[in-house]
């Protein structure tokens, strides 16, 4: 077997290979966040790693796997005189979403094999892609704690696990998208000019909040804080409700109570995009200082954070309608991958400004 060179032609395939794995993950997400909407994730009360991908083949286990369903606390607070058909609604979207993690895995593992057997993986990458590789295992590990949460003494899982598990598949996007624009977008990296250097921390400034206020929105979805004080600006005629401090000490109020949880979601959300389109503004301020790559990407973060301000809006508006609160949470994603690519994007070469390649 022919080895691959370890630069170009094998570094872009295995950049295509990552940003395929990114894309996956994307969907898997949207997938996830239609399942939770749907009130699905607790039909499937046994975990198989290698196995579970076969759904029931027959009558009798349908009715097996129903029966386990009926002893959960969901069945017998939520969704007690559920019909058969009606179970199998549920179970279907439960199924795909773990079905599709599978194949996640497949399309990541597979190739990563025929490139190491080629030899087209420096000792460099390899560790990060085996890094990859156990933080999906992990991934499924986290969710299946997450669904277990739901199946001894409460119909629904746990707020604090759905964070760790979305903030678990935030961190393997995010780390595989890097890698996969290093791979096909390779660059010295200095800081030799000022404004860029600046805008650089202004970007990563960006990125925590964008990811904080992801972390809080789990925690909305998770206490299914949506569903109450759905107005805006204000929460029922008030900046704050009166019950946001209810809990004791004052503090876990921001994790645990609902309108607490709202309330920081909203504001965390506004501050991060008022943030980005100061990043934009600053772009347009300082055109000579930057690429038109740049430029181009910060006109898409600036439409980006005003579409997902009006889904989140929305969402919160029409008590979280299934399809807007899908759009919403790949919003968040889309806005992520922007966020980093801009990062990435905004590099100054080692040879210094000559070599930017400014368009007008």
């Amino acid at each position: 077997m022919m080895p691959l060179t370890r630069s170009g032609q094998a570094n872009q395939a295995i950049g295509v290979w990552l940003l395929t794995c990114c894309a996956m993950v994307f969907a898997m997400v949207v997938i996830g966040g239609a399942t939770r909407l749907t009130h699905s994730g607790l039909s499937m009360v046994e975990w198989k790693p290698l196995i579970g991908v076969l759904p029931p083949l027959s009558e009798l286990e349908w009715q097996r796997v129903f029966g386990l369903y009926q002893a959960t606390p969901e069945y017998r607070a939520v969704n007690e005189g559920m019909s058969l058909a009606e179970f199998q609604g549920i179970f279907w979207w439960e199924w795909f979403h773990r079905l599709f993690a599978h194949l996640v895995g497949v399309v990541f593992i597979v190739p990563f094999l025929w490139f190491w057997a080629r030899g087209a993986i420096t000792r460099r990458l390899m560790p990060r892609l085996i890094g990859l590789f156990l933080l999906g295992g992990l991934q499924g590990v986290v969710g299946w704690l997450m669904v277990a949460s739901g199946l001894v003494d409460r119909p629904s899982v746990s707020h604090y696990r759905l964070a760790a598990h979305l903030s678990t598949a935030v961190l393997i996007f995010t780390l595989m998208l890097w890698q996969a624009l290093n791979l096909l977008q390779p660059g010295a990296y200095s800081g030799t000019l000022a404004p860029a250097r600046s805008l650089r921390r202004h970007l990563v400034f960006a990125l925590v909040l964008a990811l904080v206020t992801l972390f809080w929105g789990a925690l909305v979805a998770g206490l299914h804080a949506g569903l109450i004080y759905n107005t805006f600006p204000l929460m029922n005629g008030t900046l704050l409700p009166d019950e946001a401090w209810a809990y004791q000490p004052v503090w876990i109020n921001i994790f645990e109570n609902p309108p607490t949880v709202q309330f920081c979601h909203r504001w965390l959300a506004l501050t991060t995009a008022t943030v980005v389109l100061a990043y934009w503004l600053r772009t347009r301020l300082n055109r000579a200082a930057l690429t038109a790559g740049t430029r181009r990407i910060a006109h898409l973060l600036a439409a980006m954070v005003g579409l997902q301000i009006t889904l989140g809006v929305t969402t919160l508006l029409l008590v979280v309608p299934v399809p807007v609160a899908v759009c919403h949470q790949a919003g968040a994603f889309l806005l992520l991958a922007l966020l980093v690519w801009a990062l990435h994007e905004q590099r100054v070469p080692a040879q210094g400004p000559g070599a930017l390649g400014h368009e007008p």
